[in-house]
C-alpha cells in the first residue's frame, strides 16, 4: 500500500473540468489530474433516475491532502452534491510516485 490515492469527481462540461483540474494544480492537491469525456452517467437524483453527459476527473493525490482536496473540490465544483471518491493506490511504478510525491504540497496545515 502507498500514500497516494486516486480522486474521482464529475462535472458537466469540459471548461467545468479545466477550471476544477486549474485550481487543484494550483494548489498543488493534485499532481495530475486526468479529464475524460464525455461520459455518461445515469444516477437517481431527487427520486428521479437522470441521464446526462458529464466529464470525468481523475485526481492523484496523497491520503493525507484528502480533506484539503476534498475542500478545494467543493468550493469550485458546481453541483449541489458533487461526486467525490478517494481510492487507494496499493501499488504503482516507483519513479512515478516519487514524482507524484514531489509534485504535492509538503504541508496543507
Amino acid at each position: 500500500m502507498t500514500d497516494f490515492i486516486q480522486v474521482v469527481t464529475t462535472v458537466a462540461s469540459q471548461d467545468d473540468a479545466k477550471k476544477l483540474a486549474q485550481a487543484i494544480l494550483k494548489q498543488r492537491l493534485a499532481g495530475c489530474v486526468q479529464i475524460v469525456g464525455p461520459v455518461t452517467s445515469t444516477y437517481w437524483w431527487q427520486n428521479t433516475i437522470e441521464t446526462t453527459q458529464e466529464w470525468l476527473c481523475i485526481l492523484k493525490s496523497r491520503r493525507g491532502d484528502y480533506p484539503a482536496l476534498e475542500k478545494a473540490i467543493c468550493d469550485v465544483h458546481p453541483y449541489e452534491v458533487p461526486e467525490i471518491l478517494a481510492t487507494s493506490v496499493v501499488a504503482g511504478y516507483p519513479p512515478y510516485l516519487a514524482w507524484l510525491g514531489d509534485t504535492l504540497v509538503t504541508d496543507v496545515s
